[in-house]
């Protein structure tokens, strides 16, 4: 089969291509073993329609989290789970499997098959093992003069309207047009409108309670409302003059599964639908339903965009496509863009793509107890927003401690819900925890964390649509509270508004006292954080490779006070205009009174000392992400008065006041108050492609991945290319322009022995001046060899009791990828079977997880027994082997029946010949 190389070429210029390594030495098992894998994993299939599965002993519940089959802290593909929510499946085509004793099961940072479903996360928090002072104490935040949780005047109307389905291209059923719309009674004008998208969750439900992700519904279940489950935030902002309507997505949400991207690009086709029947009935009422005409006619040019869970992710890939179209054979939306998006808010969501709108303000929740997705990384949209584009749009993040991710959903939440719910916490065990478990100081009730968000959504209402800057200060870091949202701890950061000048941690800068770190790296020499507090920072969430540059942060540690960490940008930074220094400092959680004091110097050297900050941790344990960023600031005053260029500040100086202690700074901006009008920047839009091929006969071929460019302007983007003989993605930088392709020119050997096919992934992301569309791509190199046919042969089947019956299994010929079959046990006709006390109690328990007695007929086993096999790569033979042992019963002649089982590539089962082993007594 064909061996894949890559290499880059630009139809821009770019010289030369890069060469890839060569293809490494496949991995040979020893040929008379068959690979023993995990509990709980096994391979079904063979002859290429293999599939590597794994079952829970507890249904695994719907949720935004991708599921993931990893080889380490190697991603080896999405499974697609079976109707009982326990089996997950993922073919092998193109996947090296590595070494069975790596294979794990995650979703966003959580382990899933340590135990099932209750495996925690099984981290160790660095910092004091008792509470933090913060799990016992009300917020101590002043309270905003602006509360925007507060209900408005207006008395609401509320109904539902249902269109007719769609089909959207890639999935085999329709999808529902269907929504709830609430909105004020009596208002006059055109109203702005909000949009609400739900999360992924199970789609149907009866009687008994049974949950599944069928679509459509079958008989005797009903749809999970879970489109009815922002209600609570849709009457507030009705009350306070808003039309609002939410979405049902029950028809993606059984169909996603096996997506690189999760479904957004469908979700963003639903979104702008709905938003061009509402365009439609703004222009003209008279044809709007029942509940629209009651409505005030909606104001298309003031929208907001609110989504949870996979809805977050949805909405901010809805906003890229309205500002950005995308690929019209991949869009499930074909009209005219006749509104505006003003604004998101994206509550608990997921970021799979981490590509982010840079010039369109966006305010991201992030519960602190999240049982879904427990690694937060949504923060993606406050972090990867930076340097894309002017940055003048604001995106904040709001980290709320004690809340989980489903009662931001009334359909998700237990006593509140139509159909069976549960708190999402659990997902990572029943053990207390003393942060999250229900009852603790910190865990807020569904009503307490669902009125924090109603508010926290209309705050960002308020600031975007309504422009009311009195509200940022609830949301932009400057550490004030809204009453309305009771005793919630809620914390927040921001970058954009009015930020400039960045100290951003990068390769170029030059650092003292302190290091650089990697966000993403599994050297622990350059780490930010040690592999056992892998995924405890929302800021450094995993994307698709374990290794990816250009995300830093600075790193300090210090034994004694005053030791200094300076940091010095490449260029100097530009404080001219700002009234003070933003900070963004993570330090370890359950700590607290870590002071530092902050001092600029300018290009001439002159120094001047700001103030002294001081950062408190977050309450955090082993089962929370709580290495979060906390911003604080300073006058730069004194920098005025010591008489600094402010246009050419040189080096940050961080000088710690406490003993000891550690700190990561993730970035440090000029600040002043206000909120600066936005307009989105024409920036190129990247989409990555796919391509599949047929391998062909010996010699050499070269095949490009596409890699579309579309709107204005020029950007750079990073692409990561899989390559034979690396571990990690090869990755590359590259201008973009519309018009000018990009392509990944991947070289194909091919030859004439049969592989499954090839898969090789691409995917990129935005540095500056780009949005990335479909961020993942590949090519696929079909093989077209001929499949070897198998054969088995006696070696050893007629021994006595003590010894081995053995078999042979040969290949017609060989094949460059391992193949696999079974040997069936079947019952014999006539005669004695042979049974469990006459084989090896060990080799019993290996192969079938059982054990002698009491005793019964090999062919009696549970779960259809067979005997799995693998011919290694390589190789044209393999042994299976029973070893027997001799007892001191006199016994008649015992048989073996065993019947060869093997697939072809067409999925088709291939049952072969009958071999039978006999054993006598050994006397």
């Amino acid at each position: 089969m064909a061996a894949v190389t890559a290499a880059f070429a630009m139809a821009l210029g770019w010289p030369g291509a890069v060469q890839a390594a060569p293809d490494p030495e496949p991995q040979r098992p020893s040929a008379d073993a068959s690979p023993h894998l995990p509990d709980g994993w096994r391979i079904t299939g063979s002859g290429g329609t293999e599939k590597l599965e794994w079952r829970s002993p507890d249904r695994v519940p719907m949720g935004g989290a991708r599921i993931e089959f990893r080889s380490g802290d190697r991603l080896l593909g999405h499974p697609a789970a079976a109707a009982d929510g326990r089996t997950f499946r993922l073919p092998l085509d193109g996947v090296r499997l590595g070494q069975a004793r790596d294979l794990r099961v995650e979703a966003a940072g959580r382990r899933l098959d340590a135990e099932g479903t209750n495996a925690g996360r099984g981290r160790d928090l660095e910092g004091p093992s008792a509470p933090s002072p913060l799990t016992g104490t009300l917020p101590v935040n002043p309270v905003n003069k602006v509360d925007p949780g507060v209900a408005g005047k207006f008395r609401t109307v509320r109904g539902e309207y249902s269109l007719p389905s769609v089909r959207l291209p890639g999935l085999d059923e329709r999808v529902e047009m269907k929504a709830v719309v609430v909105a004020p009674a009596g208002a006059t004008g055109r109203r702005p409108l909000v949009l609400f998208l739900h999360g992924r969750h199970d789609t149907c439900f009866d009687t008994a309670g049974t949950r599944t992700s069928d679509w459509p519904c079958g008989t005797g279940q009903k749809q999970v409302p879970s489109y009815r489950g922002h209600l609570h935030d849709q009457k507030l902002l009705a009350s306070q003059g808003y039309v609002t309507v939410s979405v049902s997505a029950n028809g993606i949400n059984a169909q996603d599964a096996m997506r690189a991207d999760g479904g957004a690009p469908f979700r963003s086709s639903l979104i702008r639908l709905h938003l061009g029947h509402w365009a439609d009935w703004a222009a003209d009422p008279a044809k709007a339903p029942a509940v629209v005409r009651k409505a005030p006619r909606a104001d298309l040019g003031r929208v907001l965009l609110v989504g949870h869970s996979r809805g977050g992710e949805a909405v901010n890939q809805a906003t890229l496509d309205s500002l950005y179209p995308p690929p019209a054979a991949q869009d499930g939306y074909r009209g005219r863009v006749r509104w505006t998006i003003r604004g998101t808010v994206l509550t608990a969501p997921s970021a799979l793509a981490q590509n982010p709108v840079p010039d369109v303000p966006s305010m991201t929740i992030l519960p602190g107890c999240d049982g879904d997705m427990p690694d937060l990384q949504g923060e993606a949209y406050v972090d990867g927003t930076r340097g894309v584009s002017r940055g003048t749009a604001l995106h904040s993040a709001v980290y709320m401690v004690g809340a989980n991710h489903n009662y931001f959903n009334t359909e998700w939440t237990p006593g509140q819900a139509a159909a069976p719910a549960e708190d999402d916490f659990t997902y990572s065990g029943d053990q207390h925890d003393r942060v999250c478990s229900e009852g603790t100081k910190t865990r807020l009730t569904a009503k307490q964390q669902q009125k924090a968000g109603s508010t926290y959504i209309a705050t960002a209402a308020r600031l975007f649509i309504a422009r009311d800057d009195r509200a940022r200060p609830l949301i932009d870091g400057s550490g004030v509270r809204a009453a309305s949202a009771g005793s919630a701890r809620i914390y927040t950061h921001a970058v954009g508004a009015g930020r400039s000048g960045a100290f951003l941690p990068d390769a170029s800068a030059t650092v003292g006292g302190g290091r650089l770190c990697a966000q993403l790296d599994p050297d622990p020499a350059v780490s930010c954080l040690p592999s056992r507090l892998q995924q405890v920072s929302p800021h450094f969430a995993l994307w698709e490779t374990a290794k990816e540059p250009g995300r830093y942060a600075l790193a300090m540690r210090w034994t004694k006070s005053g030791a200094t960490t300076r940091f010095s940008p490449a260029h100097p930074v530009s404080l001219s205009g700002a009234k003070m220094l933003t900070l963004r400092v993570i330090v370890p959680p359950n700590t607290t009174g870590t002071r530092l004091d902050v001092s600029l110097t300018d290009a001439s050297g002159k120094r001047a000392t700001l103030g002294r900050v001081r950062v408190d941790g977050l309450p955090g344990t082993g089962r929370t992400s709580s290495y979060w960023a906390r911003e604080v600031r300073v006058p730069l005053s004194a920098a005025a008065r010591a008489g600094l260029d402010l246009a050419r500040v040189k080096t940050l100086y961080l000088t710690p006041r406490t003993s000891s202690g550690k700190a990561w700074l993730m970035d440090a901006w000029g600040w002043r108050p206000g909120t600066p009008a936005v307009e989105p920047a024409q920036l190129a839009r990247v989409d990555v492609g796919r391509m599949t091929v047929k391998e062909g006969g010996p010699g050499t071929r070269t095949y490009q991945v596409p890699v579309t460019v579309s709107g204005k302007g020029s950007g750079q983007i990073r692409v990561f290319v899989d390559e034979p003989g690396h571990k990690y993605p090869v990755v590359h930088t590259v201008t973009v322009h519309p018009g000018a392709s990009v392509n990944v020119r991947m070289t194909v050997k091919g030859d004439d022995r049969y592989e499954d096919e090839v898969h090789r992934r691409v995917f990129v992301k935005s540095i500056h001046g780009a949005v990335v569309g479909s961020h993942r791509g590949k090519i696929i190199v079909k093989n077209d060899d001929p499949e070897p046919t198998m054969r088995v042969t006696p070696v050893a089947d007629r021994v006595t009791e003590g010894r081995q019956l053995v078999w042979r299994i040969s290949l017609s010929a060989v094949a460059d990828e391992s193949m696999s079959g079974d040997l069936w046990i079947r019952p014999i006709r006539r005669g004695a079977e042979l049974s469990t006390k006459d084989v090896s109690p060990s080799w019993l328990k290996e192969n079938f997880e059982v054990s002698p007695g009491p005793q019964r007929a090999l062919s009696r086993l549970p779960d259809e027994p067979r005997l799995s096999f693998d011919i290694p790569a390589g190789s044209r033979s393999v042994l299976v082997k029973v070893p027997t042992i001799a007892d001191r019963v006199t016994e008649p002649v015992e048989s073996l029946l065993l019947m060869l089982n093997t697939a072809a590539a067409d999925d088709e089962e291939i049952k072969g010949p009958k071999v039978t082993g006999t054993v006598r007594d050994a006397a």
